[in-house]
């Protein structure tokens, strides 16, 4: 097999050539970024196996050229909103099995428009497949998977906890911060009341987390909103919300939205004080009043007649992996569980679609950050 990893020296990106180079049935990795020395010298760390190259996605012939010499096509260039959809289509393109860590839900949406397509080719597409989305989605399969039937479906994580990258390839502005800003201003979509609606960001949600109470968290444009009913048409209502302990920041963050929807700002120049904002705090230490976990799936419904609400988590403190290292190890896992065979469906799936063994996933999951540690997941059930 051989794999192009597009944006495999950034900081996302690299952690996942890293975990890949150590599979035995690849034999080849591109690792392909617009900024070619930062491409070149990441793939020093390795031997020939890896070779870091030159490549402006929004090339068309250039990408598909260099498409043709490969199997799988893993994409960590953001902001996925411009680069997605045109990236996929190359893919089914060439033949190419596709995986990435897209976080936005627009071109999520069209991108599920291509299934037939991607069926056609017989190529399997996973969208999503990082921290969140990726890994929240398969903890709230794992929740919908308790019930018999489900009427909501939330995934959450912690803004609060996220360790900033201090590399990256990219000399612009942040494309995750870029990212953060569109997601929090205007209107995201969401699921609410059986049908798509577009709701304001950061709107505050309650949620009872079973065994350990009542939270606040905060709705933010994810595509786990409008993937779960995508996959799961009966479902009611499908949100993705974060939370932290640090009330204040979603107090900052509607500040800054507020002097950009009133032009005292400019989107480049908000990511970048998002940008400093993240890397000149630490992670907050939890106090030990309880708090939602670090990452989430909930699901509500019913089972055995009886009306209830799951919530799942993980065993072990994963929040001391790096933002890289958590949105990037899901990635890895997904891509070699196709090449071991454990994934074989085709068309355009989300982390949820049924694709992905979750009990297989967390075993790969386990190995990529235990050296071969066992994770468990945490599932707590309470009445309604």
């Amino acid at each position: 097999m051989k794999v192009l990893a597009l944006g495999g020296s950034g900081g996302m990106g690299r952690y996942a050539v890293q975990s890949l180079f150590k599979h035995s049935n690849i034999k080849k990795i591109y690792v392909a970024d617009i900024n070619a020395d930062a491409a070149k010298d990441f793939s020093l760390n390795f031997n020939d196996k890896v070779e870091g190259i030159e490549l402006d996605v929004t090339k068309h012939e250039s990408l598909l050229k260099v498409m043709s010499k490969v199997d799988i096509v893993v994409n960590t260039t953001g902001p996925f909103f411009k680069f997605a959809e045109p990236i996929l289509r190359a893919s089914i393109e060439t033949n190419c099995h596709y995986f990435d860590i897209c976080d936005d839900w627009e071109p999520t949406e069209k991108m599920f428009l291509l299934d037939e397509q991607a069926r056609n080719a017989e190529i399997t597409a996973i969208l999503g497949l990082g921290a969140s989305p990726g890994l929240t989605n398969i903890l709230a399969y794992m929740a919908m998977l308790e019930l018999d039937d489900i009427s909501k479906v939330y995934t959450g994580w912690d803004m609060s906890s996220a360790k900033p990258e201090p590399i990256s390839s990219q000399k612009g502005v942040n494309a995750a911060m870029i990212h953060a800003i569109e997601q929090m201003i205007g209107k995201v979509k969401v699921f609410k009341d059986g049908k798509y609606q577009m709701e304001r960001p950061l709107t505050e949600v309650k949620i009872h987390y079973p065994e350990l109470g009542e939270f606040k968290a905060n709705i933010f444009g994810h595509p786990e909103a409008i993937s779960f009913p995508h996959h799961y048409p009966n479902i009611n209502e499908s949100l993705n919300i974060m939370h932290g302990e640090e009330r204040g920041f979603i107090t900052t963050l509607k500040f800054i939205r507020f002097l950009i929807e009133t032009n005292l700002l400019t989107k480049n120049m908000a990511a970048r004080i998002l940008s400093w904002m993240e890397g000149s705090t630490s992670p907050t230490k939890k106090t030990e009043k309880l708090h939602l976990p670090p990452v989430f799936g909930y699901a509500e419904g019913n089972r055995n007649g009886q009306k209830i609400s799951v919530g799942v988590t993980i065993d072990g403190d994963i929040m001391d992996l790096s933002m890289g290292e958590a949105t990037s190890f899901p990635l890895a896992c997904g891509v070699k569980m196709l090449i071991d065979g454990f994934i074989d469906s085709s068309g355009v799936h989300a982390p949820e679609s049924g694709i992905i063994d979750p009990e297989l996933f967390m075993n790969y999951f386990s190995r990529e950050i235990n050296n071969g540690g066992k994770l468990f997941p945490v599932i707590t059930r309470s009445k309604i």
